[in-house]
């Protein structure tokens, strides 16, 4: 009578453990994808908050068409700033009397969108709080007057040469602060053509992608660590 109550636990205990492995098995196959839904609340990181900012219009930046006539390029992407990692400077007329960034800049920065007047797509900016624009941004001036100097500029770096190792997730070529907002720059129809993305649906992009000096840090620490254990 033991016996038999033993092998009874043992079957149990057995068909258990095969019903929880073909469970696992199958969860791991499923597709990587997570549906965004709006009536769900997003998870939220607090340190990373500014991340999600934008993720509501990821299914939006998946399935948007893109207009191949009115496309941001890296060379006018680059061509609008003093050097890689400067703010921008404002390539067309502002109304000064309209006031600052809050009332002016944000009506087409804010969200994006073709803008006719211009004949372009708006960026958007990934810190719409900073309502004081003009702070950092200045209109263009000096094309008609500008001086030639020694003032060496210097290069942008080179898309495509930055992962880690190759077939690796790219490194984040440039600071965090104030570009948080990773949608805001890499998806969407305002984004440049050789910066955006394929997968805006992965909303926690620094999950697989992390800052170019972290990656440093992260190769020094794994050769010291192993340099001392050899030794």
């Amino acid at each position: 009578m033991k016996r038999a109550v033993i092998l009874s636990i043992l079957a149990l205990l057995s068909i258990g453990f095969l019903i929880n492995w073909i469970y696992s098995y199958e969860k791991g196959r499923e597709d990587a994808y997570i549906p965004i839904s709006k009536d769900k609340e997003l998870p939220i990181i607090p340190s990373e908050s500014a991340v999600f900012e934008r993720s509501g219009f990821a299914l939006e930046y998946l399935n948007m068409p893109m207009d191949e006539n009115h496309q941001r390029t890296l060379d006018t992407y680059y061509e609008n700033r003093a050097y890689p990692g400067a703010p921008p400077s404002i390539p067309h007329p502002v109304k000064e009397k309209l006031g600052m960034g809050g009332v002016t800049c944000l009506q087409c920065h804010q969200n994006g969108g073709f803008v006719e007047k211009f004949n372009a797509y708006a960026p958007v900016t990934p810190h719409p709080e900073m309502i004081n624009c003009k702070q950092c941004h200045v209109e263009q001036r000096t094309r008609s007057r500008f001086k030639a100097t020694h003032f060496y500029k210097k290069p942008a770096p080179i898309v495509g040469t930055n992962n880690a190792l190759p077939g690796s997730p790219p490194v984040i070529p440039h600071q965090l602060q104030m570009r948080e907002n990773c949608l805001s720059c890499h998806a969407g129809p305002g984004a440049v053509k050789e910066l955006r993305i394929d997968h805006p649906e992965r909303i926690n992009c620094r999950q697989c992608h992390v800052p170019r000096k972290r990656q440093y840090e992260n190769i020094e620490l794994f050769v010291r660590t192993n340099s001392t254990t050899n030794d």
